[in-house]
């Protein structure tokens, strides 16, 4: 049995997950709010981080059970994400392999999210909609690669879900997509919206002064070309935004009009965390990858689709 610690801080939560064999045996975490009207800045998070990682660590320890000598690989979020918390983690990391003498693993944090999706949810060869606060892409498998199909060519939609709520101050406690979506169930009226697909991209910069109705039903046009292209019958939605139910919602009414399956998953596993990083960090491993001590660096700008899939056929 291969066990994988996995250490995730790109943005404002911090999370310390351990995988064994597909069984998620822990994931603590914890989430850097800011007052109402605020957003989180990259040095006050990176603070945060630094502040309770190592009491995280312990806690996926304890609960998994484990001690050092159990772990067989230690993974880290390499990237995308905001600088300084990425060094944060990617530091800790490093420190705790050479520490316990295990190898280290760089992990693409959208593939973190894809590889969770698909080990929750037991889907097979899913499109995949990846929805958070810094990335939005349709993506599907194909010859060793996520190929992205489809994305946002300005800023992401949970961005721009948490930009319209520091407007109208929606307090960012648990997070600020969760308060709109609270506050949507309760509207009797809908509003139209600018509605910016461009081929299989997005806009989103635009909406900001309006939003959440518009904004999925862009998501859900682009998902249903990409599956149409694929010949795909299942949909994975991933990242923080996938929580929504509305969004799940309106994805589940495309799907069952074309006779396809949709997955989602819970809040435990689609806002970001240390499991994600573990479980594609357990693929990797087992399919011969490590990085290197002097190439365990982070990098804010990291694609889905420049990682080679070398652990699907």
């Amino acid at each position: 049995m291969t066990v994988v610690i996995g250490f995730e801080g790109s943005a404002n939560k911090i999370g310390v997950g351990i995988i064994r064999d597909g069984q998620v045996l822990s994931n603590p975490r914890r989430t850097y709010i800011t007052p109402p009207g605020q957003g989180f800045l990259p040095g006050e998070t990176a603070k945060h981080h630094r502040s309770v990682i190592l009491t995280v660590l312990q806690e996926a320890l304890d609960e998994a059970g484990l001690k050092a000598a159990d772990i067989d690989c230690v993974a880290y979020t390499k990237g995308p994400g905001m600088g300084a918390p990425l060094v944060t983690v990617a530091i800790v990391a490093r420190t705790v392999a050479q520490l316990w003498g295990k190898p280290l693993l760089g992990v693409n944090h959208c593939i973190g999210h894809i590889e969770m999706g698909r080990l929750i949810t037991n889907s097979q060869n899913p499109t995949v909609l990846y929805v958070s606060g810094g990335n939005t892409q349709v993506i599907a498998y194909s010859e060793r690669r996520y190929r992205i199909f489809g994305e946002t060519i300005d800023i992401a939609v949970g961005n721009c879900l948490d930009r319209f709520a520091r407007v109208i101050k929606i307090s960012n406690d648990p997070s600020p997509g969760y308060n709109i979506e609270q506050m949507a169930k309760k509207g009797t009226k809908y509003i139209e919206l600018p509605y910016t697909v461009k081929g299989m991209d997005v806009s989103f910069s635009g909406i900001l002064s309006y939003i959440e109705e518009t904004v999925f039903a862009m998501l859900v046009e682009i998902t249903e070309r990409a599956m149409a292209h694929c010949g795909s019958q299942e949909v994975l939605i991933v990242g923080g935004v996938g929580c929504n139910l509305r969004l799940q919602e309106m994805m589940g009414v495309m799907c069952k009009e074309r006779g396809a399956r949709l997955f989602a998953t819970d809040e435990s596993f689609c806002i970001d965390n240390g499991a994600m990083i573990a479980q594609a960090g357990w693929e990797m491993f087992r399919s011969g990858h490590v990085t290197e001590l002097s190439d365990s660096w982070i990098t804010q700008r990291y694609r889905t689709d420049e990682v080679e899939v070398t652990w699907r056929d």
